[in-house]
């Protein structure tokens, strides 16, 4: 009987265990003899097992009781939920089959940022963790433009670049940084762009470029971000003399 319903001797002493399969009288020798009303509704179970019916919600939807509709809508929300999951993991790995994306990077980025170095993706990965979506809406709209010969030459600038290098270098990005946060503010505050606590936030973003960029990257963005302060406290001070 368990071979002609697709199943297994211990499902169905489970089912027995469980009271939703009645047992069989036993013949004198000591077996069990089951008849077709026991294939019928071993066969009934394993059906509503496969739709996904949980087997303590089996009496509810048979006897079509209050839960019974509940249930079945329950189970079918369930389904489209997962449906629409696979259905994104097959577009996913579509663009990684066809397009050659990253599976390093998140499904967003696509393959606007495929051909960057691996730590720049790793400190992609780790953003994603912590910005609200509108933010890395932002970045991978940075990510997604062209980048440019200062931009490639940040990402692959050695450790032991020289001090002219990193100079040039923190200019010409001071002004593509300055551009961003003019384009977009909520980005210059990292507790309201981050759906995490700000200390977290800030604990993610301090760990992961120092571990994802060398000594030179890392003083490369101090240079940049002591450009952009000594822009913002001029412009402040204009501010106060004009108003004074």
């Amino acid at each position: 009987m368990a071979e002609l319903a697709g199943t297994t001797l211990k499902t169905v002493r489970h089912y027995h265990k469980l009271g939703l399969l009645e047992e069989p009288e036993r013949s004198p020798n000591g077996y069990k003899r089951y008849g077709v009303k026991h294939l019928v509704r071993l066969m009934g179970i394993r059906r509503l097992t496969d739709l996904g019916v949980a087997l303590c919600d089996i009496p509810s939807v048979e006897a079509a009781d209050g839960r019974s509709e509940q249930i079945l809508r329950s189970l079918d929300d369930e389904l489209a939920r997962n449906i629409e999951r696979q259905q994104r993991m097959r577009r996913e790995i579509a663009a990684v089959l066809d397009d050659g994306v990253s599976l390093a990077l998140p499904p967003e980025f696509g393959a606007a940022a495929a051909d960057l170095p691996s730590a720049q993706q790793s400190l992609l990965v780790a953003y994603a963790s912590i910005l609200t979506p509108e933010a890395m809406a932002v970045v991978r709209e940075e990510f997604a433009a062209p980048r440019d010969d200062v931009a490639r030459a940040f990402e692959w600038l050695s450790a032991d670049a020289g001090e002219e290098e990193r100079d040039r270098l923190a200019h010409h990005m001071a002004a593509e940084a300055r551009r961003q946060q003019e384009a977009h503010p909520a980005i210059k505050d990292l507790d309201a762009a981050s759906r995490r606590d700000g200390t977290i936030a800030r604990s993610v973003v301090a760990q992961a470029l120092a571990e994802f960029y060398n000594a030179a990257q890392l003083d490369v963005l101090r240079r940049i971000h002591a450009l952009l302060e000594e822009e913002e406290s001029g412009r402040t001070e204009r501010v106060e003399a004009a108003v004074a």
